[in-house]
């Protein structure tokens, strides 16, 4: 009952976070470098820009899940190795 409830305050308390709180370091980044240099211009431009914030949160909880996956699959088969060698 105890974790329920703690879950609950969480969950509560993370709806209640504003989306600013949760700003990625590249927003910031570029706050700060408008604000000491505001006629910069960047050299570089996105390839892919994804059309919603959705999509791009789903892109990257797609690429950390094909990351731990590959890293599972690794530890895994290292470990079997492992495992085959002693027995």
């Amino acid at each position: 009952m105890k974790k329920l409830l703690l879950l609950l305050i969480l969950l509560i308390f993370a709806a209640k976070v504003t989306a600013e709180e949760w700003a990625g370091a590249d927003e910031k980044a570029e706050e700060v470098i408008k604000e000491l240099k505001p006629d910069y211009e960047p050299w570089f431009s996105p390839i892919f820009e994804p059309p919603s914030g959705e999509i791009e949160s789903m892109l990257f909880s797609l690429q950390a899940a094909i990351g731990s996956l590959i890293i599972g699959y690794f530890l895994g088969y290292y470990r079997g190795l492992k495992h085959a060698r002693n027995a």
